[in-house]
């Protein structure tokens, strides 16, 4: 007879996007220094580009504390919440998608951050130039806004992101583990997030360490 399946807690865990907590690496190096070189830009809006996990909220929220920004979900963006979202002279808009937006909105948003002398950093996982935009002055104006891609991590970069999203979680996460994850998770910044949210998930539930031989368990290879 099959023992019931204990669940885990989903407990809380607060990742931390302190300036300091943010890992460097040769693919964000051009989007950090972006953000750390405000208010010297080249232009008064910017865009952040690049897969999901990959830093871009983070470098959002140094930015908007440097900044005194109001941060507001692209999706929320409306022609009557404009002149809110403007009132501390910076926005950053999270998340632009090719759907989920209003297309006025944003073209007045655009406009307005010119005409008031303000600044918009805007995170999405496409570049400007590959939305689909319908209304050609905002398709003008979205080519206009300089844009940074962010790439995959090195293979650096995702040792580091390993350990930092466990401790995050307050796990301790050993070389073996690093190195046995690296071979056999996803290697974007989402599988390593998926990865140690399955490797706690499952610790909590048998109430036993994060180990290699846990990894192993969750993480077989299909020949294994």
């Amino acid at each position: 007879m099959n023992r019931p399946r204990q669940l885990a807690l989903a407990l809380p865990h607060t990742e931390s996007f302190a300036r300091e907590d943010f890992l460097p690496g040769p693919g964000n190096e051009a989007a950090l220094a972006l953000v750390d070189r405000w208010p010297d830009w080249p232009a008064r809006a910017a865009v952040l580009a690049g897969p999901e996990g990959a830093g871009k909220s983070h470098l959002g929220a140094i930015w908007a504390q440097a900044a005194g920004a109001r941060i507001l979900a692209a999706r929320g963006l409306g022609e009557a919440n404009l002149p809110e979202a403007l009132a501390t002279g910076a926005l950053l808009l999270e998340d632009l998608a090719p759907d989920e937006r209003d297309e006025r909105a944003l073209f007045h948003l655009l406009n307005l951050v010119r005409e008031h002398q303000a600044y918009l950093l805007i995170t999405s996982r496409v570049m400007p130039v590959s939305l689909p935009v319908r209304i050609p002055d905002l398709a003008s104006r979205l080519r206009a806004v300089p844009a940074v891609a962010m790439a995959p991590p090195d293979d650096a970069l995702l040792r580091s992101l390993l350990v930092k999203l466990a401790a995050d979680r307050q796990l301790a996460l050993g070389e073996d583990v690093v190195t046995f994850l690296m071979a056999r998770i996803e290697r974007s910044f989402a599988g390593a997030r998926v990865a140690i949210a399955r490797l706690d998930e499952e610790a909590m539930r048998l109430k036993r360490p994060v180990s290699r031989a846990l990894a192993a368990e969750l993480f077989r290879t299909p020949d294994a």
